[in-house]
């Protein structure tokens, strides 16, 4: 297994543990999830971050659950990442730098391939990506540009899992 951090800053040497930005409200015992820690995903998951830092998005792919006929939606890819139009040139033109981490000291949270550490973490690798709109095909995940991404939060009510990222960044 491989787990990786994605950034805008190549020149991180330590991560330290820090907490969120914006406090998430949390199940029952896990609110240490908005405390100091270092995050990371699988590489089966990776493709949620090759966006910009701020940029709004819905990515949806199939649970073993899903039905068939929400698996229908996506074709023959393995899942989907929706983008706004507004941002598009943003994301061909946008740079990411992708560390990859030890894995000894973080946690599964088993949740959309997402792990934490709650220990400093030295990358191992440093890897840049560019022309970001140009990542997902490889990785079997369809991008669809669409006008707004707010009829998109329809999919929370199929069988597919949905993961909305920086919504408040969406167009109104």
């Amino acid at each position: 297994m491989r787990l990786f951090h994605f950034s805008d800053d190549p020149t991180i040497d330590v991560f330290e543990p820090r907490p969120v930005r914006i406090s998430s409200e949390r199940r029952p015992g896990q609110a240490w999830l908005n405390g100091p820690l270092v995050w990371a995903i699988d590489e089966v998951h990776d493709f949620m971050y090759l966006f910009p830092r701020d940029c709004p998005r819905i990515l949806v792919w199939a649970k073993p659950e899903t039905s068939q006929e929400d698996r229908r939606l996506l074709g023959n890819w393995r899942g989907a990442a929706y983008v706004e139009r507004g941002w598009l040139e943003r994301l061909q033109a946008g740079t990411i730098h992708r560390y990859e981490m030890p894995t000894e000291s973080f946690e599964d949270l088993e949740d959309a391939g997402m792990w934490v550490s709650r220990r400093n973490v030295v990358p191992l690798a440093l890897t840049t990506h560019s022309g970001l709109d140009q990542e997902f095909a490889p990785r079997g995940i369809e991008l669809k540009v669409v006008d707004s991404l707010l009829p998109m939060k329809a999919l929370q009510h199929t069988t597919l899992h949905v993961s909305a990222i920086r919504l408040r960044n969406a167009r109104p």
